[in-house]
């Protein structure tokens, strides 16, 4: 794939043999097998990549990989580098300072670039969300934070989430506007946290540039607080977009629940497939523009 494809005209169509996704991954990040299968399930290429295979002259002929490589990025969940000091800081801090060019070109030419859980703290943490300024969008510092959870301790089941977006996010053009789904959560930093004192003039932002992509709900899809809101997100803030929609970031792990064997009411309920295999649907069509 050449650099620049997306240049000039925006995103072009592409073939779904043309469609390359490079699943990032470093030392502690442990769902890259997962969310490499789901886009292999709908028949693309993926790969579990190494962030030292984009840069370091240590790496054996043939495994050097550049970001051009792939035509979407997907940072994984897992405690990458131990979560030392914050969650997805030292992850965050390898990449911008080695990748931030490429990486500053690939989302404003408009490729996909995924975090699900820990990768949420590292797009984060990066500055890469909430991605107001299309012309910036990895700013020079963090703007938000995913906090420690408020129930002080690691929260593990499954949760139910509203998808709240009305049309601008890339990753969710295969679920309806406020339908109810269902992923599992498994973190102990996922509480979503603005500058103090700035917090309603971000949610106000994030609204009205249809950012907001799920929010934390009951079963009923009530907005809750503890349990259903498992980390005391701000407004149960649950995943996000950039201003242009091609950067997503969430908490919860659409990788986990692809098949429907893999909700916990599979017998129960009738599913054709698992609720967060749109998630990596969607993708593919953004990029194939169907």
């Amino acid at each position: 794939m050449e650099k620049g494809i997306f240049e000039i005209f925006g995103v072009m169509s592409m073939e779904p043999d043309e469609i390359r996704v490079g699943v990032v991954r470093i030392e502690g990040t442990n769902c890259e097998d997962e969310t490499v299968r789901a886009f292999r399930m709908l028949g693309v290429f993926a790969e579990a990549v190494h962030l030292k295979q984009f840069y370091s002259d240590m790496i054996k002929d043939g495994e050097s990989r550049s970001i051009w490589d792939y035509s979407c990025l997907v940072f994984p969940g897992g405690f990458s580098a131990g979560d030392y000091v914050r969650a997805g800081a030292i992850f965050s801090a390898r990449a911008k300072s080695l990748l931030r060019h490429d990486l500053e070109m690939f989302i404003r030419e408009g490729y996909p670039v995924l975090g699900i859980c820990n990768g949420f703290q590292v797009l984060a943490e990066l500055g890469a969300l909430p991605g107001f300024d299309e012309d910036r969008p990895v700013s020079d510092k963090p703007e938000m934070a995913l906090a420690i959870n408020s129930s002080s301790r690691f929260e593990c089941r499954q949760s139910y989430l509203k998808h709240e977006n009305r049309g601008k996010c890339r990753f969710t053009s295969e679920y309806m506007k406020d339908e109810i789904v269902v992923f599992p959560v498994a973190h102990a930093e996922g509480k979503v946290t603005f500058p103090v004192g700035r917090e309603k003039d971000f949610l106000n932002l994030l609204e009205e540039n249809d950012q907001i992509v799920f929010r934390y709900v009951d079963s009923e899809g009530n907005y809750s607080d503890y349990p259903w809101n498992p980390n005391g997100s701000y407004s149960n803030i649950a995943g996000i977009c950039n201003v242009t929609g091609n950067v997503f970031g969430l908490m919860p792990h659409p990788e986990r629940v692809v098949n429907p064997w893999q909700h916990t009411d599979w017998m129960r309920m009738e599913r054709e497939e698992g609720d967060g295999i749109r998630v990596f649907r969607s993708i593919l069509k953004y990029l194939e523009k169907l």
